[in-house]
């Protein structure tokens, strides 16, 4: 049963990947002054045996916000920009980040559920009068923001006040976004590349620090509406806040609205918090996370650095940064490990500033003979910029495309907020955006030099890896202490292959499976069954139905508001699969798939037709021990499926699949089994590639009386 779920991705998995930056400049002025300029020279004698010196850098003239403070200590910045009709507020918190211990995650369902009601409207009536002024209004753990037309603004300014300052926080809607946050876990699990950032944050900052905190089941499981209340009460204050308006909006009518909406909004007490500054490793250590299925390996390399947002470094930095490993293909991790060695799509790194404490990181994804390689070609890069001068051509070009930017940043009125806010929140002079391209145009390549030796650590890193440990782990000792992490960012015990003791047989692993789940007289009691349940697909979640009838029918359909978006049946030799509507063809792979299915067990069906069933090994699986058994067929994809050595349980399977860059291990975990008529199902199925990425059963009927004629 469910072996064969990959079914249904088999016409779902061309997915894209694409990471691209465009530069578009263009300027009818600047245009037309370069043809005058270009014809008033025409006929100049040009000496091009010397690069030209670059002038003086532009004076900037950074608008400055319209400014005041309330009563109550609420600061509120105005930007007027009347050539669209529309106003956009925004309120923000500035406190220090908490430790939310065994309950990390209470903070995020607090933003959510604010905006889902306040003690005057429920949230079917706040919404509808959102949506009747045609506003966008929401919250997080730390923000409230409202954007509406200039006519509409003063209700919708109101209705953000309301959620604001009278939230009703209400129990169901506080059960929903509980639910809502572990289903987004769940995909998460399946995530290399979420795995990767919570362990890295995990071993990086260390629990007792807010950046190493991890969310899980567990911790999302504790929170409660009390938790949710009292962070509201203790954190939502006007004193730590700022109100930002921009858009068509007068600084007169922003106070008025500021003084009449949160004027009496009572400012209050806010906890201060310090934490001891994470330090680089003495040593590189090297952490493995085991993903046995992985065909790829997530590789992230970093280190936390002390690099305070506006210091004296950060500009160098952020040239650095560009310069190794921007999101230009040019940057010279791309440069090495896409274009020289082809070992990934894409190489990333950065030095990044942070009020608590920087980092410097980068990251790739390889496949999974190459990860050995590519970690010593990023150690290679990071040497490199470390010992050489960056060229004059590099720096050059990154300090353009720099200035560029920022002055394509100042078309933006939101721009003249954001400066104006962390010029605030991070106590910089008060000229610092005014002096910010004087300050990049002074980085020379001495000082780029000097920001790669401070912040680059070759020898002093976490090297994450998301992989198949047997696969990338051999060799990988030369460059740190390797150690074994779970993907919540706990120490472990290294992935383990034992061999299979010469008397089990792949036939007597499976009829041991068989008796685990209920013993072969009660499965072949079995006439018919009905199962309903939900699945997650692309994060959206759906009904999930399967109907069988034995030995030789079968349906599955997934249902998104009661309609069927997904349907494949097989029904006494004829075959169909339906996608939103549309009938998909089938190979002949994907119908041998649907017999096994058809069969409800399908080790019932490896031994009625003979399947070859191979011992392969003995592993750990989720901390448990696991045979290794391969399972092949004369038609139909050959697969891997791992049973509990001390119950017989199955955990998982893996089948490999074409995709459009090669092979994908789909990996299909199975758990929370229970009885139901005396035969033992998984109740929760876990897929890790595709769009579906979770199965939950949460009723079945067996031998209710089905016929072969339900089978549609």
């Amino acid at each position: 049963m469910f072996n064969n779920q990959y079914l249904i991705l088999r016409n779902n998995n061309k997915m894209k990947y694409i990471k691209s930056n465009f530069q578009i400049f263009k300027s009818s002025n600047l245009l037309v002054a370069f043809l005058l300029i270009l014809g008033a020279n025409v006929n100049a004698q040009v000496d091009r045996t010397h690069a030209p010196k670059p002038g003086p850098a532009p004076i900037v003239k950074v608008g400055n916000p319209a400014t005041f403070v309330l009563p109550n200590g609420l600061k509120v910045y105005v930007v007027q920009n009347s050539k669209l009709p529309k106003v956009t507020a925004s309120l923000s918190l500035d406190y220090d980040p908490i430790i939310e211990g065994n309950k990390t995650g209470y903070t995020e369902i607090a933003g959510s559920l604010m905006g889902e009601g306040t003690k005057t409207k429920s949230k079917d009536v706040l919404d509808e009068e959102v949506d009747f002024l045609g506003a966008d209004l929401n919250t997080t753990a730390t923000s409230a923001s409202v954007n509406a037309l200039s006519n509409n603004f003063t209700k919708a300014f109101a209705l953000m006040a309301d959620v604001v300052l009278n939230p009703a926080f209400p129990k169901d809607e506080f059960e929903k976004i509980k639910k809502r946050t572990l289903s987004s876990l769940q995909t998460k699990k399946d995530d290399p590349n979420a795995i990767s950032t919570t362990v890295l944050h995990r071993i990086m900052y260390g629990s007792k620090h807010p950046y190493g905190e991890t969310e899980t089941d567990k911790t999302v499981e504790k929170v409660t509406i009390e938790d949710v209340k009292k962070y509201y009460s203790t954190y939502w204050k006007p004193n730590i806040a700022y109100l930002v308006f921009v858009g068509d909006i007068t600084p007169a009518n922003a106070q008025k609205l500021a003084t009449q909406y949160f004027g009496k909004w009572q400012r209050g007490i806010v906890p201060k918090f310090t934490y001891p500054v994470p330090q680089a490793p003495a040593k590189t250590v090297v952490a493995i996370v085991d993903r046995p299925s992985a065909v790829q390996s997530v590789i992230t390399l970093a280190a936390p650095v002390q690099l305070k947002p506006g210091s004296e470094n950060a500009i160098p930095a952020k040239i650095l940064s560009n310069i190794l490993g921007g999101g230009d293909l040019s940057s010279r991790l791309n440069t090495n490990l896409r274009e020289k060695h082809a070992f990934t799509y894409g190489a990333y790194g950065s030095v990044n500033s942070d009020k608590l404490v920087g980092s410097f990181s980068a990251e790739t994804s390889v496949r999974n003979e190459k990860t050995d390689s590519a970690i010593q070609e990023f150690l290679n890069e990071f040497n490199k910029i470390k010992k050489e001068p960056v060229t004059a051509l590099e720096l050059s070009s990154m300090k353009n495309s720099l200035t560029g930017s920022f002055a394509r940043s100042l078309e933006q009125p939101s721009t003249i907020a954001s400066f104006a806010l962390n010029v605030a929140r991070y106590n910089l002079p008060k000229d610092y955006y005014q002096k910010y391209l004087s300050n990049l145009a002074a980085v020379n390549v001495g000082t780029v030099q000097q920001v790669a030796n401070k912040y680059i650590t070759p020898n002093n890193l976490y090297i994450v890896i998301v992989g198949s440990a047997k696969e990338v782990a051999k060799g990988l000792e030369k460059y740190g202490e390797v150690k074994y992490y779970d993907m919540d960012g706990n120490v472990t015990e290294a992935p383990t292959s034992k061999a299979v003791d010469a008397s089990v047989t792949g036939e007597s692993i499976v009829k041991k499976y068989l008796t685990a789940i209920g013993g072969e007289a009660a499965i072949a009691a079995v006439k018919d069954v009905d199962i309903k349940g939900s699945t997650n697909v692309m994060g959206t979640d759906m009904e999930m139905q399967q109907k069988y009838v034995l030995p030789n029918a079968f349906v599955q359909t997934i249902l998104y508001n009661g309609t069927p978006v997904f349907k494949q049946i097989v029904n006494n030799g004829k075959y169909e699969m339906t996608v939103q509507g549309m009938s998909q063809p089938l190979d002949d792979d994907t119908k041998a798939g649907l017999d096994e299915e058809a069969s409800f067990v399908s080790e019932v069906y490896y031994l009625k037709n003979n399947y070859s069933l191979t011992p392969k090994s003995i592993e750990t699986v989720d901390g448990k021990e696991a045979y290794v058994v391969e399972v092949k067929a004369a038609k139909g994809k050959p697969s891997t499926n791992y049973y509990e050595v001390a119950t017989g349980l199955k955990l998982k399977s893996t089948t490999s699949e074409e995709g459009e860059k090669g092979a994908v291990i789909v990996t299909t975990t199975f758990s929370d089994y229970k009885e139901f008529n005396g035969v033992k199902l998984p109740t929760h199925i876990t897929i890790d590639q595709g769009p579906v990425k979770s199965i939950t059963i949460k009723e079945v009927r067996i031998s209710t009386g089905l016929k072969s004629e339900d089978i549609k």
